[in-house]
């Protein structure tokens, strides 16, 4: 192969999903912290949909390597299963022999090993990958399953992984119960155009290229619009060319390698074929009936008294912590990776702890879940959060941004 011609000490491009080889885009990163938080709560029930090619299993086999030794995890990759045959793969996946066994004695042993981990404080974690061949009965399995709980907690933290069909399923109202069970949703686009380019120097980096331009600059723009950003698909085309370049003696991937390999492939450019992978508009990234959701509070970020930053609320999620990846991020060594999150409903809005290491604390309590009401100042590290509920009458011609944060605590 080329691995001598271009100094290389692995194959940069292949299919098979090695976690060393993630590229962590802004959207790969998000995907990956919802997983994670999956970790952080103990009723964690996620659902990741992506395109074929987008980079899901590559997350799913990143997440899985960090994991502590506290987890225990039953991967579930073939989904075209009964109900009861889903039920004895999960069993097998925990150790188990459960093929003699009828449904009741398979629902009463996996019932029996959750408490029982649960009670050895382990967290027990069900992935099932390819979750849109799942039929609706097998799904509501997995409902069943995620109901399963002790006096406080759920011992089953769940996420499903799959194409987009997955939530074409999921916004069935066969399945209204199982969705409202579901604490996050993310659907992984592809990458941008910058993003391919980065996502292909990563790739070769981490291969031993150790900073050579292995491709020459005009190629980039034209991988990304045959690809359309597509993971799987840049691989594709990428280790093409390499090979055409490899067939010249030639060290450099050029234009004209990149032309042979596309004949090679018979590829036409990307929007010429499905736009399915193309970033949405921004409502096709939030929760069902997003287009309808309206601002119902706001928060203000403030620092020695002073606010920096100000945020809408609306139904969802926002997750406020130190790296990029978070919804609200503050840049604080007193701020944990991922340290809280305010969970936004029509009627309510919740502050929750993420296991940070300095804790959230209201009137100088620290909480693990606070029920935000308006005027509400929570103290986030350095920070505090003002709390504003746009629902709460007020009068005119005062300006809340202007007010003093410590006055409201």
């Amino acid at each position: 192969m080329y691995l001598e011609l271009f100094k290389l000490h692995e194959l940069p491009f292949r299919l098979s999903p090695d976690p060393q080889f993630l590229y962590l885009s802004k959207q790969h990163a998000r995907a990956k912290a919802y997983m994670e938080s999956t970790i952080w709560f103990t009723d964690g029930f996620v659902v990741i949909t992506g395109e074929i090619g987008s980079g899901k299993t590559t997350l799913i086999e990143t997440f899985l390597r960090e994991l502590q030794n506290d987890a225990v995890v039953a991967q579930i990759n073939q989904t075209q299963l009964s109900p009861t045959a889903f039920l004895q793969t999960v069993l097998v996946q925990f150790g188990f022999s459960p093929f003699n066994m009828k449904k009741p004695e398979v629902l009463a042993t996996l019932n029996q090993f959750l408490v029982e981990q649960h009670i050895n404080g382990r967290k027990v974690l069900l992935i099932v990958d390819e979750a849109q061949n799942l039929g609706h009965r097998v799904l509501e399995e997995v409902r069943m399953l995620s109901g399963i709980e002790t006096t406080k907690d759920k011992a089953l933290r769940i996420i499903l992984a799959g194409q987009p069909e997955l939530n074409d399923k999921l916004n069935s109202p066969e399945l209204t119960q199982l969705t409202q069970r579901v604490r996050l949703r993310f659907h992984l686009t592809a990458l941008n155009k910058a993003e391919t380019a980065a996502y292909i120097d990563h790739r070769l980096e981490v291969a031993g290229s150790q900073g050579r331009h292995i491709f020459a600059d005009e190629t980039y723009a034209r991988i990304y619009k045959y690809t359309g950003g597509v993971p799987r698909l840049i691989n594709t085309l990428c280790d093409t060319c390499m090979m055409a370049a490899f067939g010249r003696d030639q060290d450099t991937v050029t234009t004209a390698d990149l032309d042979a390999a596309i004949a090679e492939l018979q590829w036409t450019e990307f929007a010429a074929g499905t736009n399915r992978m193309r970033a949405p508009h921004i409502e096709t990234m939030q929760p069902p009936h997003a287009e309808a959701a309206h601002t119902v509070a706001r928060i203000l970020l403030a620092s020695e008294g002073k606010t920096v930053m100000e945020r809408e609320l609306k139904p969802g999620r926002m997750v406020i912590g130190r790296t990029p990846d978070n919804d609200l991020q503050i840049d604080s060594k007193f701020i944990s990776r991922h340290h809280c999150q305010i969970v936004t409903q029509a009627d309510s809005c919740v502050i929750e702890d993420l296991n940070s290491t300095n804790g959230i604390y209201v009137q100088s309590r620290r909480v693990r879940r606070y029920n935000l009401n308006d005027g509400d100042v929570v103290q986030v590290g350095q920070h505090e959060i003002m709390y504003i509920d746009e629902r709460v009458p007020r009068l005119r011609g005062i300006d809340p941004a202007e007010t003093d944060v410590h006055q409201k605590i």
